[in-house]
């Protein structure tokens, strides 16, 4: 018995969604919408047409589908880090919204840089995507006008801003700030520090929050304030909480701007005998894996990033459709998890 090659109709000589559909027995509608996953194609169909696109080889061509379409099945998603949990959350979150509806990311890595994220918007708006979602409002002023004159339905993540024409979602992290200040002076400290890495908007934000508590009651002290733009990390985190109690061991309080440099204080402070929350109180941000179960525990900031991410994707998704958006600034508040350290 001799099997027959399908007849490639393309002039590239690759299968095509008419022959996908009808080794499917379906029609190119349908083939196409199984093809990406949308929800409305029933499981029979979905099996029986991802089944004959594997047997014909067949890749789709967005290019093609786009231009048929006139309109990209794209969305950026601008972040500023892919090894920092933060942002891996709400990245899930947001393919989990935005899969079943026939969309993809594609995703930029900034690296917390202004400049960077600029040249990626360039890159990316040549072939305007659907929309996009980018992270927090610092950004070059030519950033600013790429994404406001592109036409490209844009959501903002992270932060909030009031201003008309601005789609965002997030939390104040200045008010986080100030919750950590409050909750470490109603514990009795009095000399309280601020660690932070990294040096990002947000981080600063934080920094503000818990200073302008302290300075209200009168405890601030300029000289608890360690701050360097190295980027976040376990060990920095140990490094700069040995560095502070070598300087002022007179430190009661510790606010750390990420909760990946609280935790390696955690570590330094069991290797070098420093009785925690006995002897200086440590609070973290952001609730990262691990926090939980550290020694002590680690009382922290809890931030909400996968719900970031599916209501930004979510609002966006309504840009898109042209739907009427009732609340263009979504506050999703965060919550002072307290625990063991402080």
């Amino acid at each position: 018995m001799t099997t027959s090659t399908p007849r490639k109709t393309r002039a590239t000589g690759r299968p095509t969604l008419e022959e996908v559909a009808r080794r499917a027995g379906v029609s190119t509608i349908t083939a196409s919408r199984a093809l990406r996953g949308l929800a409305s194609v029933g499981p029979e169909y979905m099996t029986r047409v991802q089944a004959a696109a594997r047997e014909l080889n067949y890749v789709a061509n967005s290019a093609a589908r786009a231009l048929a379409s006139a309109r990209s099945h794209d969305v950026t998603v601008l972040i500023p880090s892919l090894s920092n949990n933060v942002f891996t959350d709400a990245l899930e979150a947001i393919h989990a919204v935005l899969r079943p509806r026939g969309f993809e990311m594609l995703i930029g890595n900034s690296h917390y840089s202004r400049d960077a994220e600029e040249d990626l918007l360039r890159h990316y708006l040549a072939s305007p995507p659907s929309g996009m979602i980018v992270t927090g409002f610092d950004r070059t002023e030519t950033a600013r006008r790429l994404i406001a004159d592109s036409g490209v339905p844009c959501v903002h993540m992270m932060e909030l801003a009031s201003a008309n024409g601005i789609h965002c979602v997030g939390f104040s992290q200045t008010k986080a700030g100030e919750a950590v200040a409050e909750h470490l002076i109603a514990r009795g400290c009095k000399r309280n520090a601020f660690v932070a890495a990294q040096l990002d908007l947000r981080m600063m934000q934080r920094g503000e929050g818990f200073r302008s508590v302290l300075q209200r009651r009168g405890i601030y002290d300029a000289d608890l304030e360690v701050m360097t733009p190295a980027p976040s990390s376990v060990r920095l985190g140990g490094e700069l909480f040995l560095q502070l109690m070598k300087r002022r061991p007179d430190v009661d309080g510790i606010f750390f701007g990420n909760d990946d440099l609280a935790q390696g204080a955690l570590y330094e402070a069991c290797r070098h005998g420093v009785r925690v929350p006995e002897q200086v109180a440590i609070v973290g941000f952001n609730d990262l894996a691990g926090s939980a179960d550290s020694v002590p525990r680690l009382t922290t900031v809890r931030t909400p990033r996968a719900e970031m991410g599916r209501i930004a994707a979510q609002l966006l998704l309504a840009l898109i459709d042209n739907e009427r958006v009732a609340r263009p600034a979504v506050d999703l508040g965060f919550e002072l998890i307290v625990r063991e350290s402080a």
